[in-house]
């Protein structure tokens, strides 16, 4: 009765939990967002950068619609990095700015982080480093059974998801361009940058429980 009563919650609040998939608006934004971060800093203030960017047409997108969509997206994941991941994002390495747009996407999509820490990391973990289509469909199928936005997509949107998130791991290279998993390491400066950092933080990327121990 108690095991029932349990899973009966446990589900509940995975239905509760909505996933936000707009990440399809675009890919990691290795250019574009670090040059918001440096706009940011002129402004200390999000809403402002955001007038900014759309009045100047920063990103030169071809269209106000297309312009308004990707820096609503930028802006919603930049907002989940701190002041010092900010400035790492324009001073970084490349790898340093990579992870932390990858940080990024995983903070503000709970889809992406589910499936960095739920299917990439323990294929790592298991020593299994090619990633697959099938990979994706078997976690997306689990998911929907639970999550009545995802099942209700069409199964071109499901298509084009799948497409961006692995393209999204390419540029990030969480994923080489076969789509095996990049082992990774995490530098001194990017580990600096996370404040009270939970093991959370760093099980989105393929690297093992002996490493997250460390950064923490």
């Amino acid at each position: 009765m108690i095991e029932q009563m349990n899973l009966e919650r446990s589900s509940k609040l995975m239905a509760d939990l909505t996933y936000n998939m707009s990440f399809t608006a675009g890919g990691l934004f290795f250019k574009e967002a670090p040059e918001l971060a440096e706009i940011y800093f002129d402004f200390r203030n999000w809403s402002e950068v955001r007038k900014h960017v759309l009045s100047d047409n920063v990103l030169q997108a071809k269209t106000n619609a297309s312009s308004k969509r990707f820096i609503q997206e930028i802006i919603f994941r930049l907002e989940q990095l701190n002041e010092d991941q900010l400035a790492l994002l324009i001073s970084g390495s490349i790898q340093e700015k990579k992870y932390l747009l990858w940080y990024a996407a995983c903070e503000r999509h709970k889809f992406i982080k589910e499936f960095a820490i739920e299917v990439v990391r323990e294929k790592f973990l298991h020593l299994n480093f090619k990633m697959t289509y099938k990979d994706f469909d078997i976690f997306y199928n689990a998911k929907a059974e639970w999550h009545d936005e995802l099942d209700n997509l069409k199964p071109t949107t499901v298509k084009k998801i799948r497409q961006v998130l692995f393209r999204m791991m390419r540029e990030a290279d969480i994923l080489l361009p076969d789509d095996s998993i990049n082992s990774i390491h995490i530098s001194p400066k990017l580990k600096q940058t996370f404040r009270s950092p939970k093991s959370s933080d760093f099980s989105i990327f393929p690297i093992s429980d002996a490493d997250i121990k460390r950064l923490l």
